[in-house]
């Protein structure tokens, strides 16, 4: 293993912004099996910390992002991640690693493939949720951490959150668990298929190129964000002041503004093999089931779970609130449906600080 400086990981403009001077990149060179039985010859995985470990190991939080984030928790968590912030580095060390799939450093479809000279592209192998907490378990044997006082994951980092404390249970001390569920639900499936026609809809998407699927890949962010808001979150922040008015609506400029954003920043082939990974989640798979998987857990665990959230519901979280011994479930109430999480911070930090007791 060896750590790449960040400016030999900038291979594409999708690695270009948006992963801060932070990022850092651990090459794991021996032979990765996935889930599937796939293997990848090699690894890389990106990564930031912030703050430094105590003699303890007693101040190590270890967040798990979301879909289309990357590994910089200042970026995509602002409000709670940083100087001053609930989880500010001079009290914890921060880890965070961008997953398995992804396109902002770790191992993805953009990688080159070792037998072929070029990018996967289409070609990159299914991943799970499993493989992706497979390579964070690879990631903190290198950084030597042998106890994490708090796993949180929210959204596709709640499920890796809930693999990881499933299946190394004595490394955790507590693990908090946001806007996410035991296993994927044919409404979470429906809404990802819905995007990959979008993006397959697209020919550039079979051109294999850096850049294809870009049109697919905005209609699919379209209808994701159906999912993340709600209809009365729309309805309140993209209302029309002009009641004459027959075309150019806010809400499809909205629409257009933040498909735009994401093709700046991601790419087609990551976000489908993303999706497949969302479908694939299941923590009773080859355990037994649900039941019996989520009883392993051993660190004190928050559920919590927004009031609002359409993709994964308060019923998603009162199941695994259920089945994990002595867990603790926070409703969150929040206007703005699973994007609460991101956006509900002063909430957040209260319900972090009654749990943690600081």
């Amino acid at each position: 293993m060896s750590i790449i400086e960040n400016d030999s990981i900038i291979k594409y403009k999708y690695l270009s912004h948006k992963c801060g001077s932070n990022l850092k990149c651990l090459k794991h060179n021996t032979e990765f099996v996935l889930e599937s039985g796939e293997i990848l010859p090699e690894i890389e995985i990106a990564y930031t910390t912030y703050g430094k470990i105590n003699d303890a190991q007693s101040n190590i939080v270890w967040m798990c992002h979301a879909f289309t984030a990357n590994a910089d928790p200042v970026d995509w968590w602002p409000g709670m991640v940083g100087e001053g912030k609930f989880f500010d580095p001079s009290r914890y060390f921060i880890v965070c690693a961008n997953i398995l799939g992804s396109c902002y450093g770790s191992t993805g479809p953009l990688s080159i493939n070792q037998k072929t000279g070029i990018p996967y592209f289409r070609n990159f192998p299914q991943v799970t949720v499993r493989d992706q907490v497979k390579a964070h378990e690879i990631l903190r044997a290198h950084l030597g951490i042998e106890k994490i006082q708090v796993l949180l994951g929210c959204s596709i980092g709640g499920h890796q959150a809930l693999e990881w404390t499933i299946s190394n249970p004595d490394l955790f001390e507590h693990a908090i668990y946001v806007a996410t569920n035991a296993m994927n639900t044919p409404w979470v499936t429906a809404f990802n298929e819905s995007q990959r026609l979008a993006i397959q809809a697209d020919p550039s998407f079979f051109e294999d190129t850096p850049d294809g699927g870009s049109a697919g890949l905005k209609a699919a962010r379209s209808i994701a964000l159906l999912s993340y808001r709600t209809r009365n979150a729309y309805n309140e922040t993209q209302k029309e002041s002009d009641a004459e008015k027959t075309d150019n609506y806010k809400a499809s400029s909205y629409q257009q503004y933040q498909g735009d954003k994401l093709v700046d920043r991601f790419n087609a082939y990551s976000y489908f093999v993303l999706s497949k990974a969302l479908d694939s989640h299941n923590v009773g798979r080859g355990r037994g089931g649900y039941k019996i998987a989520l009883s392993r857990i051993k660190a004190k665990s928050l559920i919590i779970s927004i009031d609002s959230d359409m993709l994964f519901t308060t019923e998603d979280q009162e199941l695994i609130h259920k089945h994990i011994p002595g867990s603790k479930l926070q409703i969150l109430e929040s206007f703005y449906g699973h994007d609460g999480f991101l956006l509900e911070f002063k909430k957040q930090n209260e319900i972090y600080n009654n749990f943690l007791k600081l």
